[in-house]
C-alpha cells in the first residue's frame, strides 16, 4: 500500500482528499497545514505520494524545493482549484509530477495518481533497460 502525506492549509480540503485516498486503498500517513509541518511528516513517514496545495507551495517555495531534493523518488501532486499554463510550467520546473483539481472527483483523483505512478515506473524501467543495453559486458565474467 502506498503511503501519502497531505499538505493543505484548508482542513476541509485535507479531509476530503484523505477520504478519497483511503477509499482508494492508499495509506494516508499524515496531514499538515504548512510545508514546514509537512516536512516533519515526510521525515517521520517516508511517503511515496505527497499532495500539496498550490497556496502552500506559493507561501513557501524553498520548502517545496527542499521536499523535491530530499525525497527524489516521491510522487508530488499539486492540488488546486485552478491551473493556468504559467503555473503548470513553474510547477513542472520545481519537480511536480501531477496535478489534482479541486473540487475533488474521487475517480479522477485516483486515476490521476495511478496513471502518474505507472508512467514513472515505465520511465524507470526504460531507463534501466537503456543502461543495461549500454553496458552489455556488465555482469559478464569474461576478461
Amino acid at each position: 500500500m502506498l503511503k501519502a502525506v497531505l499538505i493543505d492549509s484548508s482542513a476541509i480540503a485535507r479531509g476530503l482528499l484523505n477520504t478519497v485516498l483511503i477509499d482508494g486503498g492508499y495509506d494516508v500517513a499524515g496531514q499538515a497545514h504548512t510545508c514546514a509541518a509537512g516536512n516533519v511528516l515526510l521525515i517521520k513517514h517516508h511517503p511515496q505520494i505527497i499532495c500539496i496545495s498550490r497556496d502552500c507551495i506559493e507561501a513557501d517555495e524553498p520548502a517545496m524545493l527542499a521536499m523535491r531534493k530530499d525525497w527524489p523518488k516521491a510522487m508530488i501532486f499539486m492540488v488546486s482549484s485552478e491551473f493556468d499554463q504559467a503555473t503548470i510550467q513553474k510547477a513542472h520546473a520545481m519537480g511536480i509530477n501531477g496535478y489534482i483539481v479541486k473540487p475533488f472527483n474521487a475517480g479522477t483523483v485516483l486515476k490521476t495518481i495511478r496513471n502518474t505512478v505507472i508512467a514513472a515506473v515505465k520511465r524507470q524501467q526504460k531507463a534501466q533497460a537503456g543502461a543495461q543495453g549500454a553496458n552489455p559486458a556488465e555482469g559478464s565474467d569474461e576478461a
